[in-house]
């Protein structure tokens, strides 16, 4: 899968049961994480990247659980951005744009959230079409504080 986190020097990844109990600890991880890579909870991106990760994760446990063991949450950065994945192996690929899927109020706080940061997301099939993955990046500036307003350029995160 090539998505550009090769270029990222921070990266960390966790796989966990799908069962509820991985929202917490995806949500846990992300702290330690954020904190350890300089970015920290106080950081003006934290919190709604913290609230996105638990949506999605979230989702997972609830739609993806009968078919997918396991969820696996992709978390990197770099000096300019933060990038979250969440995947799992249910064939259902969610709309990220236009109407969107019955249910809760998950994907459109996510979204919402990813406009208002200046961020992208995505949703990427598995090769065999049996999984997915949801990448958001949300833009990051060199001295700690979002970029507002500016979309990131690429979904695939060459310019990040």
């Amino acid at each position: 899968m090539a998505t550009g986190l090769e270029a990222l020097p921070w990266r960390h990844v966790l796989t966990l049961p799908t069962e509820p109990s991985a929202v917490r600890v995806a949500r846990e991880t992300a702290e330690q994480v954020l904190t350890e890579w300089g970015i920290g909870v106080r950081h003006p991106a934290a919190d709604p990247a913290l609230l996105i990760l638990s949506e999605l994760v979230t989702n997972s446990v609830r739609h993806a659980a009968a078919v997918s063991p396991t969820v696996t949450v992709v978390y990197a950065a770099g000096p300019d951005c933060l990038v979250l994945a969440v995947h799992d192996r249910h064939p259902y690929r969610p709309r990220l744009c236009g109407p969107l899927a019955d249910g809760g109020r998950g994907l459109v706080t996510v979204m919402e959230l990813v406009r208002a940061l200046g961020g992208t997301a995505v949703v990427r099939a598995d090769g065999d079409g049996r999984g997915k993955s949801v990448w958001i990046t949300l833009p990051l500036r060199s001295s700690g504080e979002v970029l507002r307003g500016t979309p990131a350029s690429s979904p695939d995160l060459g310019n990040c």
